[in-house]
Protein backbone atom coordinates (compact mmCIF):
# COMPACT_ATOMS: atom_id res chain seq x y z
CA UNK A 1 0.00 0.00 0.00
CA UNK A 2 1.09 3.55 -0.56
CA UNK A 3 -0.47 6.87 0.32
CA UNK A 4 2.47 9.13 1.11
CA UNK A 5 3.69 12.12 -0.86
CA UNK A 6 5.30 11.26 -4.22
CA UNK A 7 9.07 10.85 -4.38
CA UNK A 8 11.39 10.64 -7.37
CA UNK A 9 11.43 6.98 -8.53
CA UNK A 10 14.55 5.26 -9.80
CA UNK A 11 15.11 4.74 -13.53
CA UNK A 12 14.64 0.98 -13.25
CA UNK A 13 11.13 1.46 -11.90
CA UNK A 14 9.96 3.65 -14.77
CA UNK A 15 10.62 1.77 -18.00
CA UNK A 16 13.15 1.44 -20.83
CA UNK A 17 16.11 3.79 -20.54
CA UNK A 18 16.69 5.83 -23.69
CA UNK A 19 20.22 4.47 -24.03
CA UNK A 20 18.71 0.98 -24.48
CA UNK A 21 16.15 2.01 -27.14
CA UNK A 22 16.78 1.30 -30.82
CA UNK A 23 15.44 4.17 -32.92
CA UNK A 24 14.76 3.90 -36.64
CA UNK A 25 14.91 7.45 -38.02
CA UNK A 26 13.06 7.49 -41.33
CA UNK A 27 12.41 10.02 -44.08
CA UNK A 28 10.36 9.62 -47.25
CA UNK A 29 10.26 11.49 -50.52
CA UNK A 30 6.89 11.40 -52.29
CA UNK A 31 5.08 12.74 -55.33
CA UNK A 32 3.05 15.06 -53.09
CA UNK A 33 0.93 15.12 -49.98
CA UNK A 34 -2.46 13.97 -51.20
CA UNK A 35 -4.20 10.58 -50.98
CA UNK A 36 -3.07 9.69 -54.51
CA UNK A 37 0.57 10.56 -53.82
CA UNK A 38 3.18 7.83 -53.93
CA UNK A 39 6.53 7.16 -52.28
CA UNK A 40 9.58 7.79 -54.48
CA UNK A 41 12.39 7.22 -51.96
CA UNK A 42 12.88 5.68 -48.51
CA UNK A 43 15.84 6.54 -46.31
CA UNK A 44 16.37 5.33 -42.75
CA UNK A 45 19.10 5.27 -40.11
CA UNK A 46 19.01 2.88 -37.16
CA UNK A 47 20.65 4.22 -33.97
CA UNK A 48 21.09 2.94 -30.43
CA UNK A 49 22.91 4.55 -27.52
CA UNK A 50 24.02 7.42 -29.76
CA UNK A 51 25.68 5.06 -32.29
CA UNK A 52 24.58 4.31 -35.85
CA UNK A 53 23.94 0.58 -36.24
CA UNK A 54 22.57 0.51 -39.79
CA UNK A 55 21.28 2.47 -42.79
CA UNK A 56 18.64 1.78 -45.42
CA UNK A 57 18.05 3.58 -48.72
CA UNK A 58 16.11 2.81 -51.88
CA UNK A 59 14.36 4.67 -54.68
CA UNK A 60 10.80 3.56 -55.40
CA UNK A 61 9.15 3.57 -58.83
CA UNK A 62 5.68 5.11 -58.54
CA UNK A 63 2.79 4.08 -60.80
CA UNK A 64 2.61 7.53 -62.39
CA UNK A 65 4.96 10.37 -63.37
CA UNK A 66 6.60 12.58 -60.74
CA UNK A 67 5.25 16.16 -60.92
CA UNK A 68 7.81 18.63 -62.36
CA UNK A 69 7.82 20.78 -59.19
CA UNK A 70 8.61 17.70 -57.06
CA UNK A 71 11.43 16.75 -59.44
CA UNK A 72 12.92 20.21 -59.00
CA UNK A 73 12.52 20.12 -55.20
CA UNK A 74 13.96 16.64 -54.59
CA UNK A 75 16.12 16.10 -57.65
CA UNK A 76 14.43 12.73 -58.17
CA UNK A 77 13.40 12.40 -61.83
CA UNK A 78 11.29 9.88 -63.73
CA UNK A 79 14.47 8.59 -65.34
CA UNK A 80 16.10 7.95 -61.95
CA UNK A 81 13.21 5.75 -60.77
CA UNK A 82 12.61 3.98 -64.11
CA UNK A 83 14.51 0.88 -62.97
CA UNK A 84 13.76 1.24 -59.23
CA UNK A 85 11.71 -1.42 -57.39
CA UNK A 86 7.98 -1.00 -56.97
CA UNK A 87 6.61 -0.27 -53.50
CA UNK A 88 5.61 -3.94 -53.14
CA UNK A 89 9.31 -4.82 -53.48
CA UNK A 90 10.74 -1.92 -51.45
CA UNK A 91 8.44 -1.90 -48.40
CA UNK A 92 9.04 -5.46 -47.08
CA UNK A 93 12.84 -4.96 -46.74
CA UNK A 94 12.26 -1.63 -44.98
CA UNK A 95 9.70 -3.24 -42.63
CA UNK A 96 12.28 -5.89 -41.74
CA UNK A 97 14.93 -3.20 -41.19
CA UNK A 98 12.64 -1.21 -38.85
CA UNK A 99 11.11 -4.19 -37.03
CA UNK A 100 11.19 -3.82 -33.25
CA UNK A 101 12.37 -0.20 -33.40
CA UNK A 102 10.86 3.06 -32.25
CA UNK A 103 10.07 5.01 -35.42
CA UNK A 104 11.35 8.59 -35.53
CA UNK A 105 10.52 11.14 -38.21
CA UNK A 106 10.42 14.88 -38.65
CA UNK A 107 6.70 15.61 -38.99
CA UNK A 108 6.01 11.94 -38.22
CA UNK A 109 2.27 11.93 -39.14
CA UNK A 110 3.26 12.51 -42.79
CA UNK A 111 5.97 9.84 -43.10
CA UNK A 112 4.39 7.25 -40.80
CA UNK A 113 1.03 7.80 -42.48
CA UNK A 114 2.52 6.84 -45.85
CA UNK A 115 4.23 3.80 -44.31
CA UNK A 116 1.05 2.62 -42.59
CA UNK A 117 -1.01 3.06 -45.76
CA UNK A 118 1.59 1.07 -47.72
CA UNK A 119 1.35 -1.77 -45.20
CA UNK A 120 -2.43 -1.83 -45.55
CA UNK A 121 -2.38 -1.73 -49.36
CA UNK A 122 0.17 -4.55 -49.52
CA UNK A 123 -1.61 -6.68 -46.92
CA UNK A 124 1.31 -6.43 -44.51
CA UNK A 125 0.60 -6.46 -40.74
CA UNK A 126 0.89 -3.06 -39.08
CA UNK A 127 2.44 -3.53 -35.64
CA UNK A 128 1.57 -0.04 -34.30
CA UNK A 129 5.15 0.88 -33.36
CA UNK A 130 5.96 3.62 -30.89
CA UNK A 131 6.50 6.84 -32.84
CA UNK A 132 8.55 9.92 -31.89
CA UNK A 133 7.96 13.13 -33.83
CA UNK A 134 10.97 15.47 -33.66
CA UNK A 135 8.75 18.43 -34.61
CA UNK A 136 6.49 17.86 -31.58
CA UNK A 137 9.48 17.20 -29.35
CA UNK A 138 11.24 20.36 -30.49
CA UNK A 139 8.16 22.47 -29.80
CA UNK A 140 8.03 21.04 -26.28
CA UNK A 141 11.73 21.51 -25.52
CA UNK A 142 13.04 24.56 -27.39
CA UNK A 143 12.22 28.15 -26.56
CA UNK A 144 10.89 30.51 -29.19
CA UNK A 145 13.94 32.68 -28.64
CA UNK A 146 16.22 29.81 -29.65
CA UNK A 147 14.81 28.93 -33.08
CA UNK A 148 12.55 30.87 -35.42
CA UNK A 149 10.70 27.71 -36.49
CA UNK A 150 10.90 23.93 -36.22
CA UNK A 151 11.72 23.08 -39.81
CA UNK A 152 14.32 20.36 -40.28
CA UNK A 153 16.87 22.73 -41.87
CA UNK A 154 16.47 25.18 -38.98
CA UNK A 155 16.92 22.53 -36.29
CA UNK A 156 19.80 20.86 -38.12
CA UNK A 157 21.65 24.15 -38.15
CA UNK A 158 20.77 24.81 -34.50
CA UNK A 159 22.22 21.46 -33.40
CA UNK A 160 25.20 21.64 -35.79
CA UNK A 161 24.15 18.50 -37.67
CA UNK A 162 26.91 16.81 -39.65
CA UNK A 163 24.56 16.38 -42.63
CA UNK A 164 22.72 19.24 -44.32
CA UNK A 165 19.15 18.23 -45.26
CA UNK A 166 18.57 18.48 -49.03
CA UNK A 167 15.16 16.83 -49.62
CA UNK A 168 16.70 13.41 -50.26
CA UNK A 169 15.52 10.67 -47.94
CA UNK A 170 18.80 9.35 -46.51
CA UNK A 171 20.37 12.79 -46.11
CA UNK A 172 17.30 14.10 -44.33
CA UNK A 173 17.18 10.99 -42.12
CA UNK A 174 20.84 11.50 -41.15
CA UNK A 175 20.15 15.15 -40.29
CA UNK A 176 17.13 14.07 -38.23
CA UNK A 177 19.38 11.70 -36.25
CA UNK A 178 21.51 14.65 -35.14
CA UNK A 179 18.39 16.64 -34.30
CA UNK A 180 17.04 13.73 -32.27
CA UNK A 181 20.28 13.40 -30.28
CA UNK A 182 20.33 17.13 -29.62
CA UNK A 183 16.76 17.06 -28.37
CA UNK A 184 17.38 14.02 -26.17
CA UNK A 185 20.26 15.84 -24.48
CA UNK A 186 17.91 18.69 -23.70
CA UNK A 187 15.11 16.52 -22.30
CA UNK A 188 17.61 14.79 -20.00
CA UNK A 189 17.84 18.08 -18.12
CA UNK A 190 14.06 17.91 -17.66
CA UNK A 191 14.24 14.54 -15.91
CA UNK A 192 13.27 12.55 -19.02
CA UNK A 193 15.42 9.41 -19.07
CA UNK A 194 13.17 6.63 -20.39
CA UNK A 195 11.06 5.99 -23.46
CA UNK A 196 7.98 6.21 -21.27
CA UNK A 197 9.14 9.62 -19.99
CA UNK A 198 9.59 10.78 -23.57
CA UNK A 199 6.07 9.71 -24.50
CA UNK A 200 4.65 11.50 -21.48
CA UNK A 201 6.56 14.67 -22.30
CA UNK A 202 5.26 14.81 -25.87
CA UNK A 203 1.75 13.95 -24.64
CA UNK A 204 2.04 16.81 -22.13
CA UNK A 205 1.55 14.66 -19.05
CA UNK A 206 1.77 17.03 -16.10
CA UNK A 207 4.86 16.79 -13.85
CA UNK A 208 2.57 16.32 -10.84
CA UNK A 209 0.94 13.26 -12.40
CA UNK A 210 4.28 11.84 -13.50
CA UNK A 211 5.69 12.31 -10.01
CA UNK A 212 2.92 10.16 -8.52
CA UNK A 213 4.22 7.10 -10.36
CA UNK A 214 6.20 6.25 -7.25
CA UNK A 215 2.89 5.06 -5.79
CA UNK A 216 3.22 2.00 -8.02
CA UNK A 217 6.62 1.10 -6.57
CA UNK A 218 5.29 -1.30 -3.93
CA UNK A 219 2.53 -2.82 -6.08
CA UNK A 220 3.05 -6.54 -6.81
CA UNK A 221 3.12 -7.86 -10.35
CA UNK A 222 0.31 -10.38 -9.77
CA UNK A 223 -3.48 -10.06 -9.75
CA UNK A 224 -5.29 -7.81 -7.32
CA UNK A 225 -7.40 -4.71 -6.77
CA UNK A 226 -6.31 -1.11 -6.31
CA UNK A 227 -8.12 2.00 -5.19
CA UNK A 228 -7.32 5.70 -5.29
CA UNK A 229 -8.07 7.78 -2.20
CA UNK A 230 -8.61 11.39 -1.34
CA UNK A 231 -7.94 12.46 2.23
CA UNK A 232 -9.40 15.79 3.16
CA UNK A 233 -11.77 17.68 5.48
CA UNK A 234 -15.55 17.60 5.13
CA UNK A 235 -17.66 20.73 5.24
CA UNK A 236 -17.73 20.48 9.04
CA UNK A 237 -13.94 20.17 9.18
CA UNK A 238 -13.91 16.44 9.95
CA UNK A 239 -11.13 14.72 8.07
CA UNK A 240 -12.13 11.64 6.14
CA UNK A 241 -10.84 9.35 3.43
CA UNK A 242 -12.92 8.95 0.26
CA UNK A 243 -12.47 6.12 -2.24
CA UNK A 244 -12.33 7.81 -5.65
CA UNK A 245 -11.87 4.86 -7.98
CA UNK A 246 -11.55 1.08 -7.74
CA UNK A 247 -9.96 -1.14 -10.38
CA UNK A 248 -8.54 -4.62 -10.82
CA UNK A 249 -5.71 -6.05 -12.85
CA UNK A 250 -3.85 -9.27 -13.50
CA UNK A 251 -0.63 -7.24 -13.10
CA UNK A 252 -1.10 -4.57 -10.47
CA UNK A 253 2.22 -2.80 -10.95
CA UNK A 254 1.92 -2.42 -14.72
CA UNK A 255 -1.72 -1.28 -14.49
CA UNK A 256 -1.12 1.27 -11.77
CA UNK A 257 1.88 2.71 -13.63
CA UNK A 258 -0.28 3.33 -16.68
CA UNK A 259 -2.36 5.90 -14.78
CA UNK A 260 0.65 8.19 -14.63
CA UNK A 261 1.72 7.81 -18.26
CA UNK A 262 0.69 9.01 -21.69
CA UNK A 263 -1.25 5.78 -22.31
CA UNK A 264 -4.05 7.01 -20.03
CA UNK A 265 -6.26 9.21 -22.20
CA UNK A 266 -9.53 9.42 -20.24
CA UNK A 267 -10.23 12.95 -19.09
CA UNK A 268 -12.13 11.96 -15.95
CA UNK A 269 -9.25 9.68 -14.93
CA UNK A 270 -6.78 12.53 -15.40
CA UNK A 271 -8.94 14.54 -13.02
CA UNK A 272 -9.16 11.63 -10.57
CA UNK A 273 -5.37 11.18 -10.46
CA UNK A 274 -4.92 14.91 -9.93
CA UNK A 275 -7.36 14.90 -6.99
CA UNK A 276 -6.04 11.67 -5.43
CA UNK A 277 -3.78 11.91 -2.40
CA UNK A 278 -2.97 8.21 -2.16
CA UNK A 279 -3.23 4.75 -3.62
CA UNK A 280 -3.73 1.39 -1.98
CA UNK A 281 -3.87 -2.11 -3.32
CA UNK A 282 -4.64 -5.66 -2.29
CA UNK A 283 -2.93 -8.73 -3.74
CA UNK A 284 -5.36 -11.51 -4.73
CA UNK A 285 -4.72 -15.19 -5.25
CA UNK A 286 -6.42 -15.44 -8.63
CA UNK A 287 -7.75 -13.32 -11.48
CA UNK A 288 -11.35 -14.20 -10.61
CA UNK A 289 -10.85 -13.18 -6.99
CA UNK A 290 -9.58 -9.80 -8.21
CA UNK A 291 -12.68 -9.35 -10.39
CA UNK A 292 -15.01 -10.22 -7.52
CA UNK A 293 -13.26 -8.02 -4.96
CA UNK A 294 -13.43 -5.11 -7.38
CA UNK A 295 -17.19 -5.57 -7.73
CA UNK A 296 -17.67 -5.77 -3.97
CA UNK A 297 -15.61 -2.65 -3.29
CA UNK A 298 -17.48 -0.67 -5.93
CA UNK A 299 -20.78 -1.77 -4.42
CA UNK A 300 -19.61 -0.84 -0.91
CA UNK A 301 -18.06 2.56 -1.68
CA UNK A 302 -19.83 3.76 -4.87
CA UNK A 303 -16.69 5.63 -6.03
CA UNK A 304 -17.58 8.74 -7.98
CA UNK A 305 -15.11 8.02 -10.79
CA UNK A 306 -16.33 4.46 -11.43
CA UNK A 307 -19.05 4.27 -14.04
CA UNK A 308 -19.47 0.55 -14.52
CA UNK A 309 -20.76 -1.83 -11.83
CA UNK A 310 -22.02 0.96 -9.58
CA UNK A 311 -25.63 -0.20 -9.81
CA UNK A 312 -25.22 -3.90 -9.13
CA UNK A 313 -28.32 -3.95 -6.91
CA UNK A 314 -30.56 -1.81 -9.13
CA UNK A 315 -32.16 -4.69 -10.99
CA UNK A 316 -35.77 -5.45 -11.85
CA UNK A 317 -37.66 -8.75 -11.73
CA UNK A 318 -40.98 -9.97 -13.03
CA UNK A 319 -43.20 -11.48 -10.38
CA UNK A 320 -46.29 -13.63 -10.59
CA UNK A 321 -48.17 -12.22 -7.65
CA UNK A 322 -49.29 -14.45 -4.79
CA UNK A 323 -53.08 -13.94 -4.87
CA UNK A 324 -56.27 -15.56 -6.08
CA UNK A 325 -55.77 -14.58 -9.72
CA UNK A 326 -52.05 -13.84 -10.12
CA UNK A 327 -50.81 -11.13 -12.46
CA UNK A 328 -47.40 -9.88 -13.59
CA UNK A 329 -45.70 -7.19 -11.56
CA UNK A 330 -42.31 -5.49 -11.95
CA UNK A 331 -40.48 -5.52 -8.61
CA UNK A 332 -37.03 -4.56 -7.32
CA UNK A 333 -36.59 -7.27 -4.72
CA UNK A 334 -36.94 -11.04 -4.66
CA UNK A 335 -38.74 -12.27 -1.54
CA UNK A 336 -39.94 -15.65 -0.37
CA UNK A 337 -43.51 -15.31 -1.72
CA UNK A 338 -44.51 -15.45 -5.38
CA UNK A 339 -42.72 -16.67 -8.49
CA UNK A 340 -39.90 -14.47 -9.81
CA UNK A 341 -38.20 -14.28 -13.19
CA UNK A 342 -35.31 -12.15 -14.37
CA UNK A 343 -33.23 -10.16 -13.72
CA UNK A 344 -33.65 -7.13 -15.96
CA UNK A 345 -31.36 -4.11 -16.10
CA UNK A 346 -34.24 -1.64 -16.36
CA UNK A 347 -37.99 -1.30 -15.85
CA UNK A 348 -38.43 -0.88 -19.61
CA UNK A 349 -36.75 -4.25 -20.28
CA UNK A 350 -38.97 -5.95 -17.69
CA UNK A 351 -42.08 -4.40 -19.24
CA UNK A 352 -41.02 -5.60 -22.70
CA UNK A 353 -40.70 -9.15 -21.34
CA UNK A 354 -44.11 -8.82 -19.71
CA UNK A 355 -45.58 -7.82 -23.09
CA UNK A 356 -44.10 -10.96 -24.66
CA UNK A 357 -45.76 -13.07 -21.99
CA UNK A 358 -49.10 -11.29 -22.35
CA UNK A 359 -48.99 -11.95 -26.09
CA UNK A 360 -48.56 -15.66 -25.41
CA UNK A 361 -50.88 -16.12 -22.43
CA UNK A 362 -54.22 -14.43 -21.58
CA UNK A 363 -53.13 -13.25 -18.13
CA UNK A 364 -55.02 -10.35 -16.67
CA UNK A 365 -53.27 -6.97 -16.98
CA UNK A 366 -55.41 -4.97 -14.59
CA UNK A 367 -54.01 -3.78 -11.28
CA UNK A 368 -55.16 -4.58 -7.77
CA UNK A 369 -56.48 -7.74 -6.16
CA UNK A 370 -59.56 -9.57 -7.41
CA UNK A 371 -62.00 -11.33 -5.12
CA UNK A 372 -62.25 -15.11 -5.42
CA UNK A 373 -65.87 -15.01 -4.22
CA UNK A 374 -67.35 -11.75 -5.50
CA UNK A 375 -67.55 -11.16 -9.28
CA UNK A 376 -66.72 -7.83 -10.92
CA UNK A 377 -67.03 -6.33 -14.39
CA UNK A 378 -64.49 -7.35 -17.05
CA UNK A 379 -62.41 -4.91 -19.11
CA UNK A 380 -61.89 -4.36 -22.85
CA UNK A 381 -59.08 -6.93 -23.02
CA UNK A 382 -61.58 -9.67 -22.20
CA UNK A 383 -63.78 -8.57 -25.11
CA UNK A 384 -60.72 -8.71 -27.39
CA UNK A 385 -59.95 -12.26 -26.24
CA UNK A 386 -56.66 -11.25 -24.60
CA UNK A 387 -57.78 -11.98 -21.03
CA UNK A 388 -59.77 -14.87 -19.53
CA UNK A 389 -61.74 -12.42 -17.37
CA UNK A 390 -61.33 -14.29 -14.08
CA UNK A 391 -62.95 -11.28 -12.43
CA UNK A 392 -66.35 -12.57 -13.65
CA UNK A 393 -65.80 -15.85 -11.74
CA UNK A 394 -67.09 -17.89 -14.66
CA UNK A 395 -65.37 -20.31 -17.02
CA UNK A 396 -62.39 -17.95 -17.28
CA UNK A 397 -61.78 -18.13 -13.55
CA UNK A 398 -61.78 -21.92 -13.67
CA UNK A 399 -59.26 -22.00 -16.55
CA UNK A 400 -57.07 -19.21 -15.13
CA UNK A 401 -55.03 -21.41 -12.78
CA UNK A 402 -53.92 -23.59 -15.71
CA UNK A 403 -52.73 -20.51 -17.63
CA UNK A 404 -50.75 -19.31 -14.63
CA UNK A 405 -49.19 -22.74 -14.36
CA UNK A 406 -48.20 -22.57 -18.05
CA UNK A 407 -46.43 -19.26 -17.40
CA UNK A 408 -44.57 -20.79 -14.46
CA UNK A 409 -43.58 -23.71 -16.68
CA UNK A 410 -42.32 -21.37 -19.39
CA UNK A 411 -40.19 -19.57 -16.82
CA UNK A 412 -38.93 -22.73 -15.15
CA UNK A 413 -38.63 -25.26 -17.96
CA UNK A 414 -39.53 -24.42 -21.54
CA UNK A 415 -39.41 -21.18 -23.55
CA UNK A 416 -40.83 -22.75 -26.72
CA UNK A 417 -44.55 -22.04 -26.15
CA UNK A 418 -43.83 -18.32 -25.78
CA UNK A 419 -41.73 -18.32 -28.95
CA UNK A 420 -44.30 -20.31 -30.92
CA UNK A 421 -47.12 -17.98 -29.89
CA UNK A 422 -46.04 -15.30 -32.38
CA UNK A 423 -45.57 -17.49 -35.47
CA UNK A 424 -48.93 -16.64 -37.03
CA UNK A 425 -48.60 -12.94 -36.24
CA UNK A 426 -45.07 -12.73 -37.61
CA UNK A 427 -46.15 -14.47 -40.81
CA UNK A 428 -49.07 -12.08 -41.26
CA UNK A 429 -46.94 -8.99 -40.61
CA UNK A 430 -44.33 -10.18 -43.09
CA UNK A 431 -46.92 -10.90 -45.80
CA UNK A 432 -48.38 -7.44 -45.29
CA UNK A 433 -44.84 -5.97 -45.50
CA UNK A 434 -45.17 -4.45 -42.02
CA UNK A 435 -41.53 -5.17 -41.40
CA UNK A 436 -40.97 -2.65 -38.61
CA UNK A 437 -43.74 -4.21 -36.51
CA UNK A 438 -42.38 -7.69 -37.27
CA UNK A 439 -38.93 -6.57 -36.17
CA UNK A 440 -40.33 -5.15 -32.91
CA UNK A 441 -42.08 -8.43 -32.13
CA UNK A 442 -38.96 -10.42 -32.94
CA UNK A 443 -36.78 -8.21 -30.75
CA UNK A 444 -39.23 -8.63 -27.86
CA UNK A 445 -39.09 -12.42 -28.17
CA UNK A 446 -35.30 -12.44 -28.46
CA UNK A 447 -35.09 -10.33 -25.30
CA UNK A 448 -37.39 -12.83 -23.58
CA UNK A 449 -35.10 -15.66 -24.68
CA UNK A 450 -31.93 -13.89 -23.50
CA UNK A 451 -33.54 -13.30 -20.12
CA UNK A 452 -34.41 -17.00 -19.89
CA UNK A 453 -30.77 -17.90 -20.49
CA UNK A 454 -29.61 -15.39 -17.89
CA UNK A 455 -32.26 -16.52 -15.38
CA UNK A 456 -31.32 -20.20 -15.51
CA UNK A 457 -27.62 -19.48 -15.64
CA UNK A 458 -27.93 -17.64 -12.33
CA UNK A 459 -30.44 -20.00 -10.67
CA UNK A 460 -28.43 -23.10 -11.54
CA UNK A 461 -25.36 -21.60 -9.87
CA UNK A 462 -27.31 -20.27 -6.89
CA UNK A 463 -28.86 -23.70 -6.29
CA UNK A 464 -25.51 -25.36 -5.60
CA UNK A 465 -24.46 -25.46 -1.99
CA UNK A 466 -20.83 -25.71 -3.04
CA UNK A 467 -18.77 -26.00 -6.22
CA UNK A 468 -15.01 -26.47 -6.05
CA UNK A 469 -13.28 -25.99 -9.39
CA UNK A 470 -9.79 -25.38 -10.73
CA UNK A 471 -8.14 -24.16 -13.94
CA UNK A 472 -4.69 -23.38 -15.24
CA UNK A 473 -3.52 -19.87 -14.38
CA UNK A 474 0.05 -18.81 -15.10
CA UNK A 475 2.43 -21.54 -14.00
CA UNK A 476 0.01 -23.07 -11.48
CA UNK A 477 -3.66 -23.77 -10.87
CA UNK A 478 -6.35 -21.38 -9.66
CA UNK A 479 -8.79 -22.99 -7.21
CA UNK A 480 -12.16 -21.49 -6.28
CA UNK A 481 -14.83 -22.42 -3.77
CA UNK A 482 -18.27 -21.16 -4.82
CA UNK A 483 -21.24 -21.34 -2.47
CA UNK A 484 -24.77 -20.45 -3.61
CA UNK A 485 -23.32 -18.41 -6.49
CA UNK A 486 -20.90 -16.43 -4.32
CA UNK A 487 -17.11 -16.72 -4.28
CA UNK A 488 -16.28 -18.05 -0.84
CA UNK A 489 -12.57 -18.77 -1.25
CA UNK A 490 -9.67 -18.63 -3.71
CA UNK A 491 -6.15 -20.06 -3.77
CA UNK A 492 -3.41 -21.24 -6.11
CA UNK A 493 -1.48 -24.49 -6.13
CA UNK A 494 1.01 -26.52 -8.12
CA UNK A 495 -0.19 -29.54 -10.06
CA UNK A 496 0.72 -32.00 -7.33
CA UNK A 497 -0.94 -29.89 -4.60
CA UNK A 498 -4.31 -29.14 -6.24
CA UNK A 499 -6.51 -31.64 -4.38
CA UNK A 500 -4.86 -31.07 -1.01
CA UNK A 501 -5.08 -27.28 -1.31
CA UNK A 502 -8.69 -27.56 -2.51
CA UNK A 503 -9.66 -29.58 0.57
CA UNK A 504 -7.94 -27.10 2.88
CA UNK A 505 -9.51 -24.14 1.08
CA UNK A 506 -13.01 -25.60 1.38
CA UNK A 507 -12.47 -25.93 5.13
CA UNK A 508 -11.51 -22.29 5.66
CA UNK A 509 -13.71 -20.58 3.04
CA UNK A 510 -16.48 -18.18 3.98
CA UNK A 511 -19.72 -19.63 5.30
CA UNK A 512 -22.53 -18.60 2.96
CA UNK A 513 -26.23 -18.94 3.81
CA UNK A 514 -28.72 -19.81 1.08
CA UNK A 515 -30.83 -16.75 0.20
CA UNK A 516 -34.57 -16.75 -0.49
CA UNK A 517 -35.98 -16.86 -4.00
CA UNK A 518 -33.23 -18.92 -5.63
CA UNK A 519 -31.05 -15.91 -6.38
CA UNK A 520 -27.27 -15.86 -5.86
CA UNK A 521 -25.97 -15.08 -2.39
CA UNK A 522 -23.73 -12.34 -3.78
CA UNK A 523 -24.59 -9.80 -6.44
CA UNK A 524 -25.94 -10.87 -9.82
CA UNK A 525 -22.88 -9.43 -11.55
CA UNK A 526 -20.57 -11.44 -9.28
CA UNK A 527 -22.47 -14.63 -10.08
CA UNK A 528 -22.23 -13.90 -13.80
CA UNK A 529 -18.47 -13.38 -13.56
CA UNK A 530 -18.20 -16.69 -11.69
CA UNK A 531 -20.37 -18.45 -14.28
CA UNK A 532 -18.19 -17.07 -17.08
CA UNK A 533 -15.11 -18.52 -15.37
CA UNK A 534 -16.76 -21.90 -14.73
CA UNK A 535 -17.84 -22.12 -18.38
CA UNK A 536 -14.43 -21.16 -19.79
CA UNK A 537 -12.04 -23.58 -21.44
CA UNK A 538 -9.93 -25.73 -19.20
CA UNK A 539 -11.97 -25.50 -15.98
CA UNK A 540 -12.13 -28.78 -14.05
CA UNK A 541 -14.78 -29.53 -11.45
CA UNK A 542 -13.34 -31.08 -8.30
CA UNK A 543 -16.64 -31.42 -6.45
CA UNK A 544 -20.25 -30.26 -6.77
CA UNK A 545 -22.68 -30.27 -3.84
CA UNK A 546 -26.01 -29.78 -5.58
CA UNK A 547 -27.22 -30.00 -9.17
CA UNK A 548 -25.61 -27.52 -11.52
CA UNK A 549 -28.05 -27.94 -14.42
CA UNK A 550 -30.41 -26.20 -16.79
CA UNK A 551 -33.75 -27.48 -18.10
CA UNK A 552 -33.48 -28.88 -21.63
CA UNK A 553 -35.57 -26.17 -23.29
CA UNK A 554 -34.70 -23.16 -21.15
CA UNK A 555 -32.34 -22.07 -23.93
CA UNK A 556 -32.02 -23.11 -27.56
CA UNK A 557 -29.28 -23.07 -30.14
CA UNK A 558 -29.65 -20.19 -32.66
CA UNK A 559 -31.03 -22.37 -35.48
CA UNK A 560 -33.58 -24.01 -33.18
CA UNK A 561 -34.63 -20.63 -31.81
CA UNK A 562 -35.27 -19.37 -35.34
CA UNK A 563 -37.31 -22.46 -36.14
CA UNK A 564 -39.49 -21.92 -33.05
CA UNK A 565 -40.13 -18.30 -34.03
CA UNK A 566 -41.03 -18.81 -37.70
CA UNK A 567 -42.02 -22.48 -37.76
CA UNK A 568 -39.34 -23.75 -40.15
CA UNK A 569 -35.60 -24.19 -40.50
CA UNK A 570 -33.84 -21.04 -41.65
CA UNK A 571 -30.56 -19.16 -41.15
CA UNK A 572 -30.15 -18.36 -37.47
CA UNK A 573 -31.25 -14.99 -36.18
CA UNK A 574 -28.61 -12.74 -34.63
CA UNK A 575 -29.30 -13.21 -30.92
CA UNK A 576 -27.31 -10.08 -30.00
CA UNK A 577 -26.18 -11.51 -26.68
CA UNK A 578 -24.56 -9.06 -24.27
CA UNK A 579 -20.78 -9.62 -24.11
CA UNK A 580 -21.03 -11.32 -20.72
CA UNK A 581 -23.50 -13.89 -22.05
CA UNK A 582 -22.62 -14.61 -25.68
CA UNK A 583 -19.66 -16.98 -25.76
CA UNK A 584 -20.19 -18.06 -22.17
CA UNK A 585 -23.73 -19.22 -22.95
CA UNK A 586 -22.65 -21.38 -25.87
CA UNK A 587 -19.63 -22.73 -24.01
CA UNK A 588 -21.71 -23.52 -20.92
CA UNK A 589 -24.30 -25.41 -22.94
CA UNK A 590 -21.60 -27.37 -24.74
CA UNK A 591 -19.54 -28.44 -21.73
CA UNK A 592 -21.19 -28.09 -18.36
CA UNK A 593 -24.95 -28.08 -18.58
CA UNK A 594 -26.77 -31.18 -17.43
CA UNK A 595 -29.99 -31.40 -19.43
CA UNK A 596 -33.07 -32.13 -17.36
CA UNK A 597 -36.79 -31.91 -17.80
Amino acid sequence: MHDSQPQQPSFEELGTHLSQVTFCVVDLETTGGGKDSAITEIGAVKVRGGEIVGEFQTLVRPHGPIPPMIQVLTGITDLMVADAPRLSQAMPPFAEFAAGCVLVAHNAPFDVGFIQRAHQELGMPWRRPTVVDTVTLARQVLLKEEVRNCKLATLAAHFNATTVPNHRALSDARATVDVLHGLLERVGNLGVHTLEDLGELTARVSPDRRAKRVWAKEAPEGPGVYWFLHDGPDADGTRRSEVLYVGKSNNLRARVRSYFSASEQRGRIHEMVRVATGLRFLRCSTHLEAEVRELRMIAAHAPRYNRRSRNQKKLQWLKLTDEAFPRLSVVRKVTGKGTFWGPFSSTEAAQEAAMAIHEAYPLRQCGGRLSATRPSQSCALAEMGRCLAPCELGDGAQRYAAVVEEVRRAWALDVRPVLRSVRERLGRLTQEERFEEAAAVTERLKAFYRTSVRHHRLRSLAACREIVATAREGTGWAIHVIRFGKLAGAATATTSEVREVARELAGVSETVLQPDGGIPAGSVEEAERIAAWLESDGVRLLSVDGEWSWPLHAGLEPEALTAELIGRRAPALDLAFPPELADDHRAGRRRHRVRTG
